[in-house]
């Protein structure tokens, strides 16, 4: 039998098993993990959305995000079998992918920022705000973000909300493409611009729990 701490540890044996059940483990690993920290918590038990409010987990799943951008935006997708015509149209969704997540990590990580300034209760309390993907308004506790900032976060939202996830942005919104184009070019953002900024907001949250 393993011990809590074996437990704790990574283990893709076990996705490779059950996919699914072991990638809900996170919360009963938690649980363990405050166990062995001397918090009597029950892993057994079903988690209180409350429970579920630890920033801990709002933290250690927006670093989850990150990295699986991290993994799609370094590497390449194998375009191998593709008609050649349409290799550079997969390519671009592939990265649109990771922008997505890029995106995701973000809105992670500022609500986990939100609930930490605020506590659980009051986050609960008020949660119906929070339930939405505008990262410039979730933002608006970050100092010292410039347009440039802001309209970078305005794209990520757009590959939250749908360019990361579907061709078009629905009937009635066909003009959030071009709202893409036109911020890129108005703003000049590069690759290496967003990358430093994803990295200054997240970095927000070691000055609120140091």
């Amino acid at each position: 039998m393993k011990s809590l701490e074996q437990q704790l540890l990574p283990n893709r044996q076990g996705f490779a098993t059950d996919p699914f059940g072991y990638s809900a483990l996170a919360w009963h690993k938690w649980a363990i993990a405050q166990n062995i920290a001397g918090f009597p918590i029950d892993p057994g038990n079903i988690p209180t959305s409350n429970d579920l409010k630890s920033p801990v987990l709002w933290l250690t799943q927006a670093h989850a995000l990150s990295e699986a951008a991290t993994v799609v935006l370094r590497g390449n997708p194998n375009l191998e079998h593709l008609p050649v015509f349409t290799k550079g149209v997969c390519d671009s969704q592939y990265c649109a992918v990771g922008l997505m997540l890029v995106g995701y990590s973000l809105e992670i990580c500022l609500k986990a920022m939100l609930i930490i300034q605020k506590g659980v209760e009051v986050y609960a309390a008020e949660e119906k705000n929070y339930k939405h993907h505008k990262l410039v308004e979730l933002s608006q506790f970050i100092p010292d973000l410039t347009e440039k900032d802001k309209a970078t976060l305005k794209l990520l939202t757009h590959f939250l909300y749908w360019a990361g996830r579907y061709p078009d942005p629905g009937s009635g919104r066909e003009a959030d493409t071009e709202d893409i184009f036109t911020l890129s070019e108005k703003y000049q953002i590069s690759a290496s611009d967003l990358f430093s900024l994803a990295a200054r907001v997240m970095g927000h949250a070691k000055i609120l729990t140091a």
